[in-house]
């Protein structure tokens, strides 16, 4: 397995990992081949791909605002879970954070999604029951739920 930067390129392999991946939360702008381009413009350092003899099998998209880091979207190919792509994807990401001078991350994970919270809790991310999660739309954003 090999771990490298994401690049535009990679989109449509992405893409495909993430509309097969149960509990992902995706919207028709933000993830969007236009949307994921402009990310990777402003966060060129810490979006990240596996792969394994040269198909991806898992990506992470995060970035900062430089306070905080954030961690928009992690996936793996179900056959490739358990296997420490995950961990190897995350590892990447916060290295490429604290690379950045960035000392905290955060992100938000669907109530529902039982496997990805389980990967959060195994590496060690603490849920927060004293916060509660706003947000508002500036656009006419579908919401993609896989």
């Amino acid at each position: 397995m090999n771990v490298r930067l994401m690049n535009e390129n990679d989109y449509d392999d992405i893409y495909q990992i993430w509309i097969n991946t149960p509990g992902m939360g995706l919207n028709n702008l933000d993830d969007s081949r236009e949307g994921i381009a402009k990310f990777l413009r402003r966060n060129p350092t810490t979006c990240f791909v596996a792969e394994d003899n040269g198909k991806l099998i898992g990506v992470i998209i995060s970035g900062n605002d430089g306070r905080r880091g954030y961690i928009y979207h992690a996936a793996v190919v179900a056959v490739e879970r358990e296997k420490g792509v995950g961990t190897a994807l995350l590892n990447a990401s916060l290295e490429a954070l604290k690379h950045e001078g960035i000392n905290k991350v955060a992100l938000v994970v669907f109530s529902k999604n039982e496997t990805g919270n389980k990967f959060w809790e195994s590496q060690e991310f603490i849920k927060r029951d004293d916060l509660i999660y706003r947000n508002k739309s500036l656009t006419d954003i579908q919401r993609i739920d896989t």
